[in-house]
């Protein structure tokens, strides 16, 4: 269930209109470093969440606040798209170049939407919810939170950059500091779940006696001149405390694969159906790997 009122979460103002800006903000609204993808994502993490309620709520909150930033995002649209030219003659007459702006647009802009902000991003690409990621394990929800967050965060920066009306600088430095908090949030979570060792690895629950535990903490090197990369994931104690990184040179473990013959109505030719080497070859030999 849920309330709403007409207010904005935070005051959005537009100095002056600039309908390519406008363009710009649709990766925020439905973009896959979005807003709609966040808002979906905490909620739908929220709607499964299983054990404490208070990680069910948490979500809830963060989720139902990522609606408020939507509806923030695609006012601002709205207001950059206000006073911008619906036809080529207006743009003729504007400008001697005639298609500056038009050409910069998202013409969905004024097709579809009669200057009004849609859900898809600054390509025009409809939002697509393959993003969202609600695994029903709290801890790896909150990891691919972080990184929502994190490339949330990103993108909003690179928004400020990108223009020089205070307003909407006024706003995406709201959002920049939401998207602060919010990180902070998912991995206080992680901590509260007793920090990165006793989380991991995600899910804890399996028991790690029936990995294959040679290679639970081995990095594999595939280069050619089997020169291992020196860093944190190669050597020393693991993160979670329970092994010790080594570099392991990667080698074929595995038998060559051998599928069966295809079956004569399956549309092959007549000497994928034979048992014998197709075409005149030779059955690979194991030998020598």
């Amino acid at each position: 269930m849920f309330f709403s009122t007409p207010k904005l979460q935070f005051p959005v103002r537009v100095d002056k209109a600039n309908p390519i800006f406008a363009r710009a903000l649709q990766q925020a609204i439905g973009g896959v470093e979005g807003e709609i993808r966040v808002m979906m994502q905490y909620l739908f993490q929220s709607w499964g969440s299983r054990g404490p309620m208070k990680y069910r709520d948490m979500l809830l909150n963060t989720g139902t606040e990522e609606i408020g930033h939507v509806e923030m995002l695609a006012t601002a649209v709205a207001l950059n798209l206000e006073g911008a030219p619906l036809s080529l003659q207006e743009e003729m007459s504007r400008d001697p170049m005639a298609g500056a702006v038009l050409n910069g647009m998202n013409l969905r802009h004024i097709l579809s939407t009669g200057l009004a902000a849609t859900p898809e991003n600054c390509n025009g690409v409809p939002f697509n919810a393959s993003h969202v990621y609600a695994s029903g394990n709290i801890a790896a929800d909150m990891y691919a939170n972080v990184a929502a967050e994190a490339t949330g965060r990103a993108l909003a920066v690179r928004l400020y950059n990108m223009t020089d009306d205070a307003g909407m600088k006024d706003m995406l430095s709201f959002l920049i500091a939401r998207d602060t908090m919010h990180q902070q949030q998912w991995l206080a979570v992680i901590e509260e779940l007793g920090g990165k060792e006793a989380a991991l690895p995600i899910p804890n629950s399996f028991p790690q006696s029936q990995e294959k535990n040679e290679f639970a903490y081995a990095f594999f090197v595939h280069s050619t001149d089997g020169i291992v990369p020196e860093g944190r994931w190669t050597t020393g104690s693991s993160l979670d405390g329970k092994g010790q990184f080594e570099a392991m040179i990667s080698k074929p473990l595995g038998q060559v694969p051998q599928l069966a013959p295809a079956r004569p109505d399956s549309g092959a030719q007549a000497e994928q159906t034979s048992t014998q080497p197709p075409m005149g070859g030779t059955v690979p030999s194991l030998t020598g790997l």
